[in-house]
């Protein structure tokens, strides 16, 4: 483990253990300062020198989404953080030191929440103007209040460098921030078996990332005496470098879920349907008339708002599409909603989503050929989901739904080589030293699926 890695292990133990007390404090005021005065401190001992891009890009935004039409806000700060964040990751060219890796998972937080905030301005605004003229029922009307905030300059830095998801999120609205101040249910929520049902999961992802990473390392690839191997060794070290891969980004998410439920924040009755990244979806009627404590301590609460992972499904369902939904959840809803819904063009939706989440991630080239290849591998996908699991079942579905397993991981751990080797020769070399048999082998799964499929046409007809 290098030290960067432990400075980040530390930060997030830390975070952990002060929610103890975070949760506990019931001034406003002083608890959106200790929160964010944390944050910057965490930001600031990853980042040193470099924590003026992280300044810069809050003071700009903050003074578009302040100062500029709520109208269009959102699309200038959109335009503005995700042209900063292409700079943030290329001061090199321009005679300025790279900022640290952890810096760069701060800026990447710090896009999603700034554009999330500019985006619920621009909500806020549209609603107060209908408000008077709505002729909604009293639930739509209490949904549309939720909506409603007054902001002020210092509010964005308070929501910015709160430190529950400042280093690697999650993502979670302002509005979610907003309740985490104002709302008593952190009070009064048993959040010890939601840390348990989390805790579990640390001994074994960290373990089975510390083994393979010491069998197989990622490292090995680019060595000769890895090239002189057999080609079905070469093409098999794809599995355990996407089991490093996701192990390690699977203990990342879940310390980041156990930051929050520690210190409270995202937690919300049960009885309002939480969706995670956006919060309560029902029942904002009720959850406003219940406001006394004998009441409070009657309800169940849960944190799926900032949940973030179900690592058994995102391992063990049959299709890409279905394990995406279980994979960085916030952050799936951030570009669902942000990107998918509102993109103009309904054809090209999926290829614009995927295409923002790997300028998101970064301007190596192994992130645009990961993100960018999933649209494909969802044709081939969805074509033999129809021809295996839809009519099937008994035996016969079970086994269909393992061969779509194996095909999936297949296609996962093919394409996480490119997000891990990030370079172009690095990702060139290793795909021509196992002769590009993955996409081959999918081609020829594409139109053998669509021969299949015209012959089941024909015998229906």
């Amino acid at each position: 483990m290098n030290l960067d890695d432990m400075i980040y292990l530390s930060l997030l133990f830390f975070s952990m253990g002060l929610g103890v007390y975070y949760r506990k404090i019931s001034n406003v005021e002083n608890k959106k300062k200790i929160g964010a005065a944390v944050g910057f401190l965490i930001v600031f001992i990853v980042s040193g020198f470099h924590t003026l891009h992280v300044l810069i890009s809050t003071i700009i935004n903050a003074c578009i989404i302040l100062y500029a039409d709520k109208r269009k806000c959102h699309i200038y700060t959109f335009a503005f953080s995700f042209l900063y964040l292409f700079f943030f990751r290329t001061t090199a060219f321009f005679g300025i030191p790279y900022p640290p890796s952890h810096t760069n998972l701060v800026q990447m937080m710090l896009t999603l929440k700034i554009v999330g905030l500019a985006f619920e301005v621009n909500s806020s605004s549209e609603t107060t103007k209908r408000k008077e003229e709505s002729t909604k029922s009293a639930e739509e009307k209490c949904e549309d209040e939720t909506v409603c905030f007054d902001l002020e300059f210092i509010d964005v830095f308070y929501y910015v460098f709160n430190y529950c998801g400042v280093l690697t999120g999650p993502y979670f609205r302002y509005r979610t921030f907003l309740d985490h101040l104002h709302k008593p249910y952190h009070l009064y929520d048993n959040y010890i078996p939601a840390l348990v049902s989390k805790l579990y999961w640390l001994p074994l992802l960290g373990g089975v990332h510390l083994l393979a990473n010491y069998y197989w390392p990622l490292s090995y690839v680019s060595t000769e005496e890895f090239l002189s191997r057999s080609f079905f060794y070469r093409y098999w070290y794809i599995w355990p470098s996407f089991l490093i891969f996701r192990s390690r980004i699977f203990f990342g998410l879940i310390l980041t879920e156990i930051v929050c439920i520690v210190g409270g924040m995202g937690v919300y009755p049960a009885f309002s349907k939480p969706k995670s990244g956006h919060g309560p979806t029902q029942d904002f009627e009720k959850l406003k008339e219940i406001t006394e404590p004998e009441d409070l301590k009657k309800l169940d609460y849960d944190y799926t708002t900032i949940h973030c992972l179900n690592p058994y499904e995102a391992d063990f369902v049959p299709t890409m599409r279905e394990a995406m939904k279980h994979w960085n959840i916030t952050v799936q809803y951030w570009l669902a909603n942000y990107i998918y819904k509102r993109f103009p063009h309904k054809k090209f939706r999926t290829t614009a989503t995927m295409l923002m989440s790997a300028v998101w991630h970064g301007v190596y080239s192994g992130y645009y050929f990961c993100i960018g290849t999933v649209p494909f591998a969802l044709m081939y996908e969805d074509l033999w989901s129809k021809l295996l699991l839809e009519k099937n079942e008994g035996l016969a579905l079970q086994v269909s739904r393992l061969v779509m397993l194996f095909l999936k991981m297949q296609m996962f751990s093919y394409q996480a080589m490119a997000f891990v080797l990030l370079e172009v020769r690095k990702i060139i070399n290793y795909y021509n030293c196992v002769y590009h048999c993955v996409p081959i082998f999918y081609v020829g799964l594409y139109f053998l699926g669509k021969y299949l499929m015209r012959q089941r046409k024909c015998k229906e007809q």
